[in-house]
């Protein structure tokens, strides 16, 4: 039932808040916040000491199909909190820190949200871990850059304002997501859908009533800002025109089965509200 977690959601929350216990491992140590960028074996075995148990933990908690989830939730988790563990440091990974808790929160949330707003479409793919091969090629670019510029222009990987200025794209841009999906309920799903089930509605309240496609403005500027907050320059404008192009061709393909799905209501809603993105006006009708 949607506002309820269902045995999945409630696994994947339990592990992804058993992965961001690392953490507090500096607790138990009793040593810095920077263990992982800190020099010796204390703070790396403790870090394979911690994902060894709590993978054990999950094996013995978990049939298979839920520890599917749940090793999925617990790893973003971990990610989670090795970025908490960078961005109490003071090392020059402190903004990757900030990048690695941005990323992992997310997806995991992307997971969490469809468990509580849509269940029955929940599935492994709900976390976006594969979204596609370009998406994880984007990822892989973002974070080759960052180790090049940070070894051979250290300064640009110190921009502080900078980075702020990304994160708060980032929580801008999650948070309006996460709101749109909320705001839809069931009829948000992960994927253009080409069949209207008896539940569709034409949502246009809240923040569709700002945008069109508020939940793909998000997503937009939080991908922008996760190479701002790494100021990344290459990827800054790589992201922006990947995105864009990727956008305006998934709005032009939604708009079409909208249309079909409820007529003149959707044309009257697509003149009043725009779709929220730059130069991105969907689809266009030939009269």
């Amino acid at each position: 039932r949607r506002g309820r977690l269902g045995r999945e959601g409630r696994a994947s929350l339990c592990s992804f808040l058993l992965g961001a216990s690392v953490a507090a491992l500096p607790l138990l140590l009793g040593s810095s916040p920077a263990l992982l960028a800190g020099p010796g074996l204390r703070g790396r075995l403790a870090l394979a000491l911690h994902v060894a148990g709590v993978n054990a933990a999950l094996l013995l908690l978990y049939p298979r199909p839920l520890y599917k989830i749940a090793v999925r939730a617990c790893f973003l988790g971990f990610a989670f909190g090795c970025g908490l563990l960078l961005s109490a440091g003071r090392s020059a990974w402190r903004h990757f820190g900030w990048y690695m808790c941005s990323l992992s929160l997310f997806h995991y949330s992307e997971y969490l949200v469809t468990a509580i707003n849509n269940p029955r479409s929940l599935s492994l793919d709900s976390f976006l871990l594969n979204h596609s091969f370009e998406y994880n090629l984007a990822a892989l670019s973002s974070w080759v850059e960052f180790t090049l510029e940070k070894l051979f222009f250290p300064e640009l990987k110190q921009i502080t304002w900078l980075s702020t200025v990304g994160l708060l794209m980032v929580i801008f841009g999650d948070c309006l997501r996460k709101a749109a999906m909320l705001t839809a309920g069931s009829n948000f799903n992960h994927i253009v859908q080409n069949e209207k089930s008896d539940t569709h509605t034409l949502v246009t309240s809240g923040v569709y009533g700002w945008f069109r496609h508020p939940s793909y403005v998000g997503w937009f500027y939080w991908s922008i800002g996760t190479q701002v907050l790494l100021c990344n320059p290459i990827c800054v404008v790589g992201y922006a025109l990947a995105s864009w192009r990727f956008f305006r061709e998934r709005i032009e393909e939604e708009e079409i089965t909208l249309i079909h799905f409820f007529g003149e209501e959707y044309l009257e809603y697509k003149r009043k509200v725009p779709s929220g993105l730059p130069f991105i006006k969907g689809v266009k009708l030939e009269l």
